[in-house]
């Protein structure tokens, strides 16, 4: 096996018996291992292909290190699938996500990196080709010949596989990453995103989306994620708001996400009435305050808090963090033994007050019989907000209704009940220290996540008011699961073309009936052409109808008949580039010609499914959203099986009526 690293400064022509390892950690950036030189999609796949190992005549493969000590190497496997002889040729990816419209393409690539348990069901003995997913040098997987493309494309379990239509828009349909440590034989979740975004990239896609609903211990982690972040894991990689389930709009999502993010965690402890568990949520919470080492004001600055230690904490390790009681500045004009004097003032008068909310002037007053200096009463009252002291954390907060600052001692003594109180104090340096582990963390989380975000239809009428708020702005999220990101697409002007030679960017115009009326629409994105300077409309007409007769199934027969966009006709003979300026973008109009006749398009040419359904949800949903249906047998109207009331685990009836039908039943006159 040779082990050259092809850079992408020269193009390098392989033997087919040859198989050359590339770095995984660069693969897809320009140059490695090819330059993305294409104009368009289809153009820089070809490229990349020349440097893969091809298996027979739709599957190439590349062999990929990821590190050299211990060795791994995974696979990266490249299928070329031919929509005219696909079981299912329509997108259902494409529908979902909004793009139904868009023409059907030719051929679709699928891009899969298998793990180390896929491998061996895509491969099978008898003889061949052998291949090692090599992980260390005791772990060798075996396999021989790749089974067959569809086994290769269903299969489910790789480690990633994204797939994409012949004009650069594509679907990323899973990453399961492996949450070990990089030495194990498959990848983490981030490395496989890095690789994707730079495939993407390189190979000039224009629009991918995903779905997210990847889940964890029970937990939907695009609901928990967006808490802490503002956004889904899959944000990190620029994938945004796609299309929301169940009528959810681009802005209903950011509000949901501004009214959970913004929620205070201080009206928990003023406004619990009838919420569960709440002794043992302020508890917990108590206990990340106690870390954080700063106020806590929010649900986003809880969650986002212990989603970033859950990133620092070694799972077999436990956190050991050591934080001041109360930080004086060392420009304070009163000494430590006047201010630690009246801290214990403060917090005697507070437990006066039996750990009820009292307001920072009845604090004073009550403090001031013993310390006469308001000065530093109210540096210390300043100060000791969200502090601990002893087995106190001291919480202060604006109450929402008077506006005026409140003061309440918490009891924490429970937070770290197995490790001495959760603290301990070192003499030498003056700080409290305590521990918490990555599982107690991990059930801390959970535990908050399913006594506050999660749904509880029992619970549901103890949320009153604000609390309101969070299983509907929770739900909203958690309906919102499709995600897109726009990338490049088409390339620009680049310095490195040739001096006779010039890009313009052209597109399809059709008419098209959509039983109002004939209408003329724009069919196709603008693809990039690289044509000489001296190119006639003539031959710019026989270029365009075969390079898009060659990526859409639908523009085979394809006949240009008109420039839509220039101000006067033009003759076929003239020059390009003498009209138009490089770098322009044309519209050509024309027909689909069928026995030499005129044809409409149908829904049979679209990546959608047409089959006609109406769909008229109370939610506002007008379309299909990828979430299970009903159909009224009177109307024959579709809705969401949630929003006519029939749950997920329920089996959908076989006689269903919808509302409005059975209104209309109701008022039919009785038979005598």
């Amino acid at each position: 096996m040779s082990t050259l690293d092809l850079s992408g400064s020269k193009k390098r022509k392989r033997n087919n018996n040859e198989r050359v390892l590339f770095k995984f950690k660069n693969f897809g950036e320009q140059g490695f291992p090819t330059e993305f030189i294409g104009c368009n999609f289809d153009q820089n796949v070809k490229l990349l292909l020349e440097f893969a190992q091809q298996e027979n005549g739709s599957i190439w493969s590349f062999q990929l290190e990821v590190h050299r000590h211990p060795p791994m190497h995974v696979f990266l496997f490249v299928v070329e699938e031919q929509v005219e002889l696909s079981l299912n040729p329509h997108c259902k990816h494409c529908q979902y996500i909004g793009w139904g419209n868009n023409l059907m393409c030719n051929k679709k690539y699928h891009f899969l990196l298998p793990s180390k348990d896929t491998i061996g069901a895509c491969v099978e003995g008898g003889g061949g080709q052998k291949y090692k997913y090599k992980t260390d040098s005791n772990n060798i997987i075996g396999g021989e010949i790749i089974k067959s493309k569809l086994n290769l494309i269903e299969i489910e379990g790789h480690m990633m596989h994204g797939v994409f239509h012949s004009n650069g828009f594509g679907h990323l349909l899973c990453v399961n990453g492996s949450l070990e440590t990089p030495t194990s034989s498959d990848l983490p979740g981030h490395s496989i995103m890095d690789f994707w975004d730079r495939l993407c990239i390189g190979l000039r896609a224009r629009k991918v989306s995903l779905r997210d609903i990847s889940t964890k211990k029970g937990m939907d982690l695009r609901l928990l994620n967006t808490l802490a972040y503002g956004e889904p894991w899959f944000g990190r990689w620029g994938y945004k708001f796609g299309r929301g389930s169940f009528g959810v709009t681009q802005e209903t999502y950011q509000n949901a996400i501004n009214a959970l993010q913004n929620m205070p965690l201080a009206l928990l402890a003023h406004h619990h009435v009838g919420i569960i568990n709440i002794n043992e949520i302020l508890i917990v919470l108590s206990r990340y305050q106690m870390l954080s080492g700063h106020s806590l004001v929010t649900l986003c600055d809880a969650f986002h808090f212990m989603l970033e230690l859950k990133s620092r904490i070694p799972k077999e390790n436990n956190l050991t963090s050591c934080y001041p009681g109360l930080l004086v500045d060392t420009t304070c004009r009163w000494s430590p033994k006047r201010v630690e004097m009246a801290i214990r003032v403060v917090v005697e008068a507070l437990k006066r007050a039996e750990l009820r909310w009292v307001s920072r002037q009845e604090v004073r007053d009550a403090a001031r019989a013993y310390i006469g200096d308001t000065g530093l009463l109210d540096f210390v009252l300043k100060s000791l907000g969200n502090h601990i002291v002893g087995k106190y954390l001291v919480r202060r907060c604006l109450n929402p209704v008077t506006k005026v600052l409140e003061y309440c001692l918490e009891d924490i003594s429970k937070a770290f009940p197995k490790q001495d109180q959760g603290f301990r104090v070192n003499d030498s340096k003056g700080k409290q220290q305590y521990k918490i582990t990555w599982v107690q963390l991990m059930k801390d989380i959970y535990f908050l996540y399913n006594n506050i975000l999660k749904e509880h239809k029992r619970l549901m009428s103890n949320y009153t008011g604000i609390f309101a708020t969070i299983p509907t702005a929770s739900r909203i999220i958690l309906d919102t699961k499709y995600f897109l990101k726009e990338y490049k697409g088409v390339s620009e002007p680049d310095s490195r073309i040739e001096a006779d030679k010039s890009k313009i960017y052209c597109a399809i115009m059709l008419a098209t009936n959509d039983g109002f009326g004939v209408e003329e629409k724009v069919m196709t994105p603008f693809e990039c052409f690289l044509m000489r300077n001296d190119v006639t409309f003539d031959e710019l007409k026989i270029e365009v109808e075969k390079t898009f007769g060659d990526m859409y199934l639908g523009l085979r027969n394809f006949t240009t008949r008109s420039i839509n966009n220039l101000m006067s006709p033009i003759s076929g003979i003239e020059l390009v580039f003498n009209v138009m300026k490089p770098g322009s973008k044309i519209v050509l109009g024309g027909v689909i010609m069928s026995n030499n006749d005129d044809i409409n398009i149908n829904g049979g040419i679209f990546e959608g499914i047409k089959n006609n359904i109406i769909v008229d949800c109370i939610c506002g949903t007008k379309d299909e959203d990828g979430e299970r249906m009903i159909c009224c047998d009177i109307c024959e109207v579709w809705q969401h099986t949630r929003c006519v009331n029939i749950p997920n685990h329920e089996a959908i009836p076989d006689i269903f009526l919808c509302n409005k039908c059975e209104q209309d039943i109701l008022q039919f006159p009785s038979l005598p």
